[in-house]
């Protein structure tokens, strides 16, 4: 599914909207600012018209000389212009800057428009001459453009500011939310404790109790668990060794006799009760959230015991083999036990779960990385991808609880490193790869020096 932001949509619409609206009111200025330039503009030439009226009606006499052009001083190209016609068409007087043909043929009294000129056209008051006054469309046009642009520019210009001032109120408005999904998203197995008081708005304030509400029913349910797992390992922990024990005597004095199958049989099971008890106590320990940290220990001395312990129950034909390269010593912080616990599960799960007659590698690197590679079929992604989960095994027949990983997933997630499982291992056709990655560490070559020293 396709992520969005509520931010981005609430921003978006808000702008969209104040954008539309402003177009629309812009649009709408625009035509009223040409309307009402225009009637001006128009009110302008009808009084020059009808002052030139007068002033012809006054001075003009019939047999003036026709085709006169007046030569006002400094004339402007944008100026009005206009012409003097008898009765008949003839021009009888015009400015410079109009044209020596009449304007408008037939004459007749109005607003028309030519090619170049936006012309009015009147009777003079003794009813004996036409007037008519013209004014250049470029300077009409120019006077439109400029009223136009004083009335919508500044909305243009603002539209960003309009941006900013949205998209700021918006986010400020969801930082509450912000804030409660960085609480809920702080919140896991280690963590569940109620989210506090983020002064929510009404609208979030019910997400904000439900989510409460159901980390409170999540914790209980969660202890509740532990708790039962917990102590029915702890309970479950003296009886069996007490039974081991004795399965194990009976064995050895019936052990020539015909119920030394049934009794390897009931040691057998009795092992793995064992086994299985000891993997809940770890569980529970591994998702109780208590992983101290803060306390500097030798990871290769660790690793080293450890494989010194399991050379002695590793199968016939198996062997595990550590590769530290040129490491002497990988410090690292966390608590000495819990990574005892997370090597000892990943190594348990090589050895029962890699083809026999193959060896087990176990890999320390100087960046901080330790991966353990067992030989076995390729794992398919939809296995491999819930191995970290509880009770959930591949396809391997070999006896095993199914926690093993999900114990060193939970041990890896407390502390605060990295897990990676893969399969097949990189650069090969098959194999299974357990990573873990540490995020502070000292890496210490071989030498004889006593203190470790910063890898740079």
């Amino acid at each position: 599914m396709k992520s969005w932001s509520l931010a981005s949509h609430i921003v978006a619409g808000v702008v969209a909207i104040v954008f539309g609206g402003l177009v629309l009111l812009s649009v709408s200025i625009a035509a009223f600012t040409r309307h009402e330039v225009t009637e001006r503009l128009d009110n302008s030439l009808q009084e020059v018209s009808e002052r030139l009226g007068f002033i012809v009606s006054m001075q003009f006499r019939q047999d003036q000389v026709q085709g006169g052009v007046a030569l006002p001083p400094g004339l402007d190209r944008d100026a009005l212009g206009y012409q003097i016609t008898d009765l008949a068409g003839h021009i009888v007087l015009r400015s410079q800057n109009a044209p020596p043909t009449v304007l408008v043929a037939p004459l007749t009294p109005g607003f028309f428009d030519r090619p170049h000129f936006r012309v009015f056209v009147a009777l003079s008051a003794a009813r004996t001459h036409y007037i008519l006054v013209a004014e250049p469309v470029l300077h009409r046009q120019e006077a439109i453009r400029r009223a136009i642009m004083i009335s919508v520019l500044p909305m243009i210009l603002i539209m960003p500011a309009i941006w900013l001032l949205v998209r700021w109120t918006v986010r400020r408005a969801l930082r509450p939310l912000v804030d409660l999904q960085r609480e809920i998203g702080s919140r896991g197995g280690a963590n569940l404790e109620p989210i506090p008081s983020l002064n929510l708005p009404d609208e979030a304030a019910p997400i904000h109790k439900a989510v409460n509400s159901l980390l409170d029913r999540l914790r209980k349910a969660l202890s509740t668990e532990r708790m039962f797992a917990t102590n029915a390992a702890h309970e479950l922990r003296n009886p069996i060794a007490a039974l081991m024990a004795q399965a194990q005597v009976l064995y050895e004095d019936l052990r020539d006799s015909g119920y030394a199958v049934r009794l390897d049989s009931v040691v057998g099971q009795t092992r793995r009760i064992s086994r299985t008890t000891e993997k809940l106590l770890q569980l529970s320990r591994a998702t109780s959230g208590a992983s101290p940290r803060g306390m500097q220990f030798d990871l290769v001395e660790i690793i080293l015991v450890l494989t010194d312990e399991f050379q002695d129950i590793i199968p016939p034909g198996r062997r595990l083999v550590v590769d530290s390269g040129a490491l002497d010593h990988l410090y690292i912080l966390g608590d000495v036990d819990t990574a005892g616990i997370l090597f000892r599960n990943l190594i348990e799960n090589a050895i029962h779960h890699g083809m026999s007659n193959t060896d087990i590698k176990l890999s320390i690197l100087a960046n901080g990385q330790v991966e353990i590679v067992n030989a076995c079929e390729i794992i398919p992604a939809s296995v491999l991808d819930r191995l970290a989960e509880p009770f959930v095994r591949g396809a391997s027949s070999a006896e095993g609880s199914g926690l093993g990983l999900s114990i060193a997933h939970n041990i890896v997630t407390q502390s605060g490193y990295q897990m990676e499982l893969l399969s097949p291992v990189p650069d090969q056709v098959s194999g299974f790869m357990a990573r873990i990655t540490f995020p502070v560490f000292t890496a210490v070559l071989f030498s004889d020096q006593e203190e470790p020293r910063e890898d740079a």
